[in-house]
This record gives C-alpha cells, sequence and structure tokens, in this order.
C-alpha cells in the first residue's frame, strides 16, 4: 500500500478515510482583523460606516483584507441598517448572492452568512459576513433591501436552517416541504437517505440515453 493512500488524499490523516473524498479533517484558520489603510476604495467604505456609527465596533465586529478582498464582519443586530447605508451611500446596488457556511468547532457562532455585493455604479465588490449561533440561527432579511435576496436567502434557509426574520415567504426551495434536516450542515448524514420520488419511475442507464 502506497503513503498516499494509506494516509488518504490531499496529505489529510487521522480522519479514518482513506479515500481522501469524505469526512476530511483538516484545521480552520481564522483570519485576524486588517489595520488601516485598507486600501483602494476599502477606505471609503469603512469612513462611510463609521461616521454612521461612532462606535464603530457596535456594528462591524472586524474587517478583513484578503487576497484583495474587502469582508466586513457585521453583527447580526446591526445587518439591516449597515445593508441600507451600503446600498444608499455607497451605492452597492445589487446584492449578488447570499450563502451559508457552518463551523461546528466555533461554539456561539456555529452557522455564518455571507453577503456578495456588488456597486454597478461605482464598479466595486465587498463581502458582509454575519455569524449566528446554531441554538439562534436568527437574523435580519434583507429582501427589503435588496428584492433580489429572496431566493437567495430561502436556499440558504433550505440548506443550513438559517431564519431570516420578516423575510415574505421562509420555505425550502430545494428539498421537500416536510424534508428533515439541513444538507450541508457538517453534522448532516452522508449516503443511506433514500431518494423520494412521487408518481415517477427511473429507467436503467442503458435506457436514458443514446449513444450511437
Amino acid at each position: 500500500m502506497s503513503t498516499e493512500t494509506s494516509n488518504g488524499m490531499f496529505g489529510v490523516t487521522g480522519s479514518g478515510d482513506t479515500s481522501g473524498f469524505g469526512g476530511l479533517v483538516k484545521s480552520v484558520q481564522s483570519i485576524g482583523s486588517t489595520q488601516r489603510p485598507f486600501g483602494g476604495y476599502f477606505d471609503q467604505v469603512a469612513d462611510e460606516l463609521e461616521r454612521a456609527f461612532p462606535a464603530f465596533s457596535d456594528a462591524i465586529e472586524k474587517v478583513v483584507v484578503d487576497r484583495g478582498e474587502l469582508t466586513l464582519f457585521v453583527k447580526r443586530e446591526r445587518l439591516f441598517e449597515v445593508a441600507k447605508i451600503l446600498r444608499d451611500q455607497l451605492r452597492f446596488e445589487m446584492c449578488v448572492s447570499v450563502s451559508g457556511a457552518h463551523y461546528p468547532a466555533e461554539v456561539g457562532r456555529e452557522l455564518h452568512v455571507v453577503i456578495a455585493l456588488l456597486s454597478i455604479t461605482n464598479n466595486q465588490r465587498i463581502r458582509l459576513e454575519v455569524c449566528v449561533p446554531e441554538s439562534d440561527p436568527h437574523l435580519p432579511s434583507l429582501v427589503e433591501v435588496w428584492a433580489g435576496t429572496n431566493w437567495h436567502e430561502r436556499e440558504t434557509y433550505d440548506m443550513f436552517g438559517i431564519i431570516f426574520d420578516n423575510h415574505p415567504g421562509l420555505t425550502r426551495i430545494l428539498m421537500p416541504d416536510d424534508w428533515d434536516g439541513f444538507p450541508q450542515r457538517k453534522d448532516y448524514p452522508l449516503g443511506g437517505i433514500p431518494i423520494e420520488y412521487k408518481g415517477a419511475t427511473v429507467p436503467a442507464p442503458s435506457e436514458r440515453r443514446s449513444y450511437q
């Protein structure tokens, strides 16, 4: 048996998995807050938020500039206010995506929501990141600020169980309404889940398409 096979692919060891495609154990490095100057328009964004929130830390946990990209870690209680300032004063007119992440080791902030914003006027991009605990996975919906977040928030709810308060119709969008669990959480079981079909039959692979 080769060393690569016994240790698992991608150099992962100690996980009990020797294929490298499941149960991988990898340490997560937390990036600390970046110090000013951030560079470019990043300082302008921070300045505008500081004017709106004199006690900057009341709204923004930390500012991270990494690989030329700006991420603002926003406290959930201030998310709606921060979003309106970014839209109205800094012209971030478009929310490109809302997605989730699950870090079980981050006790008290296991669930993360990542919101990607675009200023069409100024050709600028930033990200917002909000952390909530599994025990209280609530944060404000931003549909009132950016209508396009509607389906993004529904998908994040469906996959991670994150609840967007005041969303106009927060229901599952990918899984059946009565589905149990949230498939993209790290503690969701892999495999062994029967596929549900309602009044459908699945033909044999050789009958699904023509290879002529």
